[in-house]
């Protein structure tokens, strides 16, 4: 089965509203505009966040503690996901880079360390700001 068609109602509405939104959304955020569908504590917006974010659905932007929905779920492989923030327009790009993957694996590697996830976040202007 579909793990978006596994979601619960709640689940379901979370992401509809980040998947709608015009860049990432803090929890509270995410709250007040689901206040008319039922949600009335953070609680309810965590869980389904949570979850989420589990499922590879949704990413926390930990530099602006806020989230996005994955604009391809699925696609990162190594469980490495890297964003692009322009702090003028707030607009936040997502991918992933083979290279990065492969320095960072190799690292680990020779380390012995084993990493669950890994976030980059590249914070500057993008290419329309720049302009």
């Amino acid at each position: 089965m579909n793990e978006r068609t596994d979601l619960t109602r709640n689940q379901s509405l979370v992401l509809d509203t980040l998947s709608r939104a015009d860049g990432p959304l803090s929890a509270y955020t995410i709250l007040d505009r689901l206040r008319d569908e039922g949600f009335r504590a953070p609680l309810q917006v965590y869980r389904a966040l949570d979850k989420l974010t589990g499922l590879g659905l949704v990413h926390r932007l930990e530099s602006l503690n806020a989230f996005v929905a994955c604009v391809q779920p699925h696609c990162h492989g190594g469980g490495m996901v890297a964003f692009a923030i322009c702090e003028r327009c707030g607009q936040v790009d997502e991918f992933a880079d083979e290279v990065v993957v492969e320095r960072l694996s190799g690292w680990a590697g020779k380390h012995d360390f084993h990493p669950h996830k890994t976030t980059i976040e590249l914070r500057g202007t993008c290419a329309t700001c720049s302009h």
